[in-house]
């Protein structure tokens, strides 16, 4: 889950204690091209304070139009498609001929939003089915996460945590990858168990974890939403960090080096507790191959590899499986 998207949550959580009247927006399903992606959201109080986004700014008009103007009084959930004519394709600005089809629902019930929000804090993946004939939510907890499913008579969408990346090593490769994961909204952490290093890390680029890198990769117990990598060409410290990462739920990990240098890799990592399929789980050398020489080209090849994998994985995932936990 994007942090704007956890901001817009939270922000309505704030809105409707105080008082307010709120409407949540969010996309349902885009054709064509779109700045925003299913799932995405925006929140609007009676008063037109807006938060978020699901286009590139028209559409949000639009909405806070419908809300001042009163258009919406006595709705409880409306669904909406933009872009369906010429006409209206130019009026939105919507790119490449794009459509997008959004739900728009008035947040009377305030207890699912709440949990949302406890739920992806402990590091989990919610669920929530919206009935489309009582515009009533359904909580349950989700062993995957396809965002957003629209069937005849209900809505599910998906809530997950967002994203993380553990960095192995503070050097110059680690500082421009933090900075560029931090601008696709990783959450960055970086261990350090070296007090030189330590002194260099901008605090700004991510939290640092002065302790081996072992020990980070417990302390953040990884899941299915976090990737590690190690860069700091030091055997000891790179290996201490994947024999835990291998054994861990991190969907992505990855070591820096040559296609030699991570051959004898695995010919270590296989004189200890790890099986075969685990070690076959390491991306080495880390990145794709675009010629990269220089750090900043170095952090570039591995995002785009990380880039390419959760696209990829995000198209592949089947239907969760569900369990309730209740409902509101």
């Amino acid at each position: 889950m994007q942090s704007t998207d956890i901001t817009v949550l939270r922000q309505v959580l704030s809105w409707h204690e105080a008082g307010h009247v709120v409407w949540l927006s969010t996309v349902i399903k885009t054709y064509g091209s779109s700045p925003r992606q299913p799932g995405a959201m925006c929140a609007i109080r009676q008063d037109g304070a807006l938060i978020g986004s699901v286009s590139g700014g028209c559409i949000e008009e639009d909405l806070k139009d419908k809300v001042l103007s009163g258009e919406l009084a006595g709705t409880k959930l409306r669904l909406l498609t933009y872009g369906e004519s010429v006409e209206e394709r130019d009026r939105f600005r919507l790119p490449c001929g794009g459509t997008l089809r959004l739900s728009l629902e008035k947040v009377t019930d305030i207890s699912w939003v709440k949990q949302v929000l406890e739920t992806i804090e402990q590091r989990r993946t919610i669920q929530r089915r919206l009935d489309l004939v009582q515009a009533k939510s359904f909580i349950e907890l989700a062993d995957s996460e396809h965002l957003v499913q629209e069937k005849a008579t209900e809505l599910t969408f998906s809530y997950g945590p967002r994203a993380r990346l553990l960095v192995i090593g503070a050097g110059e490769t680690s500082g421009y990858l933090a900075k560029m994961a931090s601008a696709l909204d990783y959450q960055v952490l970086v261990a350090e168990p070296r007090e030189d290093m330590q002194q260099t890390w901008l605090a700004e680029d991510g939290e640092l974890l002065p302790m081996m890198p072992d020990d980070a990769v417990v302390k953040i117990a990884p899941d299915q939403h976090t990737a590690i990598i190690t860069l700091t060409h030091d055997p000891k410290l790179d290996d201490m960090a994947l024999l835990e990462a291998l054994k861990s739920e991190a969907f992505f990990i990855g070591a820096l080096g040559s296609s030699r240098t991570n051959a004898k890799r695995r010919e270590r990592l296989a004189m200890f507790d790890l099986t075969p399929e685990q070690i076959d789980r390491l991306h080495g050398p880390v990145g794709l191959d675009i010629g990269s020489k220089i750090p900043a080209e170095i952090a570039v090849s591995i995002l785009a590899q990380l880039i390419k994998l959760r696209r990829k994985s995000q198209q592949s995932q089947q239907q969760p499986v569900v369990r309730a936990v209740s409902n509101g």
